[in-house]
């Protein structure tokens, strides 16, 4: 073995240094057929210098070059700007268009014009644009897919009519603005037909993916009213992209009587392809729904159908966007196949290629151009009739379908979400010249308000208007019961604390509740996904439920702040213990702690500020990773953490340590596992409290009396000669694991499964 290493390395060597020298020969040879031989050293280093920096200027010029910064630019500042906006409370698209418009000449340009200029130079914008197009296509796809039809099967009727009137109103009071607007504010040369038409159109889109993602976000996906407000969009989506493709083929046609054929033609492509292929994709999707199946030569036929569509729809002048979000609603209807197909496609439209259209809607709009107060007025009176015409809309036609006005005003402020829908609409006026530079940037800013005010008017709606309370069978009551809310990442966590929540309330289940929370990080999760994941991570549950006899209500939501969203729900809800597990630090790497495999000697930069700003001493850690201390300041109820280290089934011994008079909190749970399990107790009494306090003493032998044989006292012996073996898990509160934990770091070595509580 010894041999055979150093003979590869000398083989190696040889070859190196051969190579070397003959390929020194064979250009010293060919350089004397040139005219003017020269070397490197004949160049002045002066010379050398200025022609390395002429070569990196031509670099940085080269369009690739230019194109290849200009994505990285965007991708960062729309990240940036999308985080800072979920941390307001409004959607991520928000923040990314904003970061467009920052971009833009109205920011970047007007303030830094010569990093603009480097940035985006004007021969640079062709490849922004095909490029912007590219991700609007798959980006199209993607929405036609999230829709599913079966909900508008289901529940046509009401969605229908509350959808369509949250068209037509909108529709004409932005024909009659168009009325008063048009001799100010549209292009020379343009119909008012045309005119009229578009912004009437553009009053009547809502953003069905950023409505579906509110919805979710607010935990309304399985309610009725989530339900009616996710079917009204879809049907809002359909009919709002068949309407602009009408208005685009009578823009391009300049008469309605002309755009007959481009209609004709239109509605022949849409029976072509859900008549004919449509059942051809339904069947290659049935026999190719999981990822071992679905090969790159079936991903092709798709992606095939996908451009052939949008080229399609492109010829025949009623853009190719519409063939894109036609090709998306004909595909397989399998859940499965959605689910791997739009995470195929999902994160390369929306996180590589979108924000590319965002900067190239941002480049068009020039907020400086309305320096005029009549621009304003108009800007005023286009946000009050879009507001009016889809928020007034569809809560009025809700609430003459039957909805109380609760729910008649929230799905109509979120109808009134325009979001990114919007600005393709927008832009596709804008090339056909339908809009003024002026009027771009005021829809612009439209979509904006329209969208940023959805959060706000939702959270006023609640305040002011009761909800209906639902019979939802699923949700059980918590009213004058013991409702135990369990949060888990990993399911075989979450299996763990349903455990030991049951054996807390085993024989007392009428009147106790148990809530599993599962949040998954991105608030931007599709309804395929979700369907996905949601099962995937609560089927041990299920399973550890029906084997336990354990009901449980389950919660899954997508969000960007895990912490904020458990204490919300732990703090507003009428919980009274949370259980959850221990989180790991990002910072850690893949070093553990030294003490039970959570903690780090590496400083977080979170904790550093909080030690300089003075709200946290640097060396004041409890044993927890930041993310578990910051959940436990937060939340105002009784908490149990879990170290988990291999819990068995069956629990028959627990330790107890005392260590305060403020640790007597723990007889609370130590009675509820007595009363509720055949197990033991072992109180163990180290630093003599219990022996010298006659209240906590009596309060164990009440125990004991109720339960006989089952509690037991250990006095003096120090924490290094009990065998931790023999329990399967320890009960300890959260101030005596903080000291023991540190003091004695080898002893938290040897315990078993433990469970931190903090009253």
């Amino acid at each position: 073995m010894f041999k055979s290493k150093y003979r590869s390395t000398f083989f190696y060597l040889a070859i190196l240094i051969i190579g070397i020298a003959l390929g020194y020969f064979i250009i010293h040879q060919g350089s004397q057929f040139e005219n003017q031989p020269h070397t490197t050293a004949d160049v002045p280093l002066h010379s050398a210098w200025s022609h390395f920096l002429d070569h990196l200027h031509e670099n940085l010029s080269y369009p690739l070059a230019i194109l290849m910064l200009q994505i990285i630019t965007i991708i960062f500042v729309a990240r940036i700007f999308g985080i800072l906006f979920r941390k307001i409370g409004q959607p991520s698209v928000i923040g990314e268009i904003v970061a467009g418009i920052a971009l833009g000449p109205s920011l970047l340009g007007n303030y830094f014009t010569e990093i603009s200029i480097f940035l985006f130079p004007v021969s640079s914008l062709g490849n922004l644009g095909v490029l912007s197009q590219i991700g609007l296509v798959l980006f199209m796809f993607v929405v036609g897919m999230e829709l599913d039809l079966k909900i508008l099967k289901n529940k046509a009727q009401d969605a229908i009519v509350i959808s369509h009137v949250s068209i037509i109103f909108p529709f004409l009071l932005g024909m009659g603005l168009a009325y008063v607007i048009f001799q100010t504010t549209a292009p020379e040369g343009i119909s008012f037909l045309s005119y009229a038409l578009f912004i009437g159109i553009s009053m009547s889109i809502t953003a069905f993916p950023v409505l579906a993602r509110i919805v979710q976000e607010r935990g309304m996906s399985k309610t009725r009213l989530g339900s009616i407000a996710i079917t009204c969009a879809a049907a809002d989506d359909i009919t709002a992209w068949c309407l602009l493709a009408a208005v685009i083929a009578v823009v391009k046609a300049g008469s309605v009587v002309s755009a007959v054929y481009t209609i004709a033609f239109a509605a022949g492509y849409v029976l072509l392809m859900v008549r004919f292929v449509k059942p051809f994709l339904q069947r290659i999707g049935d026999l190719h729904s999981t990822k071992e199946r679905l090969g790159k030569s079936i991903v092709g036929i798709f992606f095939l159908t996908l451009l052939i569509s949008s080229w399609t729809t492109e010829v025949i002048g009623i853009h190719a966007l519409f063939g894109a979000f036609m090709a998306g609603v004909i595909m397989p209807t399998n859940t499965s196949f959605r689910s791997i197909f739009i995470e195929k496609v999902e994160d390369v439209a929306q996180v590589l290629l979108l924000p590319l259209f965002f900067v190239f809607t941002g480049l068009r709009t020039q907020i400086g151009l309305l320096n005029e107060a009549e621009h304003w007025q108009t800007c005023f009176w286009v946000v009050t009739i879009a507001v009016v015409g889809k928020f007034i809309g569809s809560a009025l036609s809700a609430r003459f379908v039957g909805q109380n006005w609760h729910s008649s005003l929230t799905i109509g402020a979120l109808m009134n979400t325009r979001g990114l829908m919007e600005l393709v609409a927008l832009n596709i006026g804008y090339d056909l010249g339908v809009l003024t530079d002026e009027m771009f940037a005021i829809l612009v800013l439209m979509a904006l308000i329209t969208t940023f005010m959805t959060g706000p008017a939702l959270d006023l709606i609640n305040k002011f208007f009761k909800p209906e309370i639902e019979n939802n069978g699923d949700l059980i009551s918590k009213k004058n019961k013991y409702n135990i809310l369990i949060s888990f990442g990993n399911p075989n966590s979450g299996k763990i604390l349903l455990r030991i929540a049951n054996m807390l309330i085993k024989k007392s289940k009428e009147n106790s509740t148990v809530t599993a929370l599962h949040l998954s990080i991105g608030n931007e999760l599709n309804t395929y996904n979700s369907i996905e994941y949601e099962r995937d991570n609560f089927s041990v549950l299920n399973d550890e439920s029906e084997k336990i006899e354990q009901p449980y209500t389950g919660i899954f939501r997508g969000t960007d702040n895990i912490n904020d969203d458990i204490a919300k729900m732990a703090n507003e809800e009428d919980f009274d213990l949370l259980l959850t597990g221990i989180g790991q630090s990002v910072y850690e790497g893949s070093v553990l702690g030294s003490i039970i495999g959570f903690t780090s000697k590496v400083v977080n930069p979170e904790r550093l500020l909080g030690s300089l700003t003075g709200k946290e001493s640097l060396f004041n850690h409890s044993g927890f990773e930041d993310k578990t201390t910051a959940l436990l300041k937060a939340v105002h109820i009784p908490c149990g953490i879990l170290v988990d280290r291999g819990l068995p089934e069956e629990v028959k011994n627990i330790l107890v340590p005392i260590k305060t008079l403020s640790d007597s909190f723990l007889l609370i749970y130590v009675h509820k596992l007595v009363q509720n399990n055949d197990v033991k107790i072992s109180f163990l009494d180290e630093d003599e409290v219990i022996k010298t306090s006659v209240e906590l003493k009596e309060a164990i032998r009440s125990l004991d009396y109720a339960a006989p044989n089952q509690i037991n006292i250990i006095e003096e012996p120090k924490t290094k000669d009990i065998d931790y073996s023999s329990f399967d898990i320890i009960l300890i509160s959260f101030i005596a694991w903080k000291q023991i934990s540190f003091e004695k770091e080898q002893w938290t070595k040897k315990l078993p499964s433990t469970l931190i509580l903090k009253p």
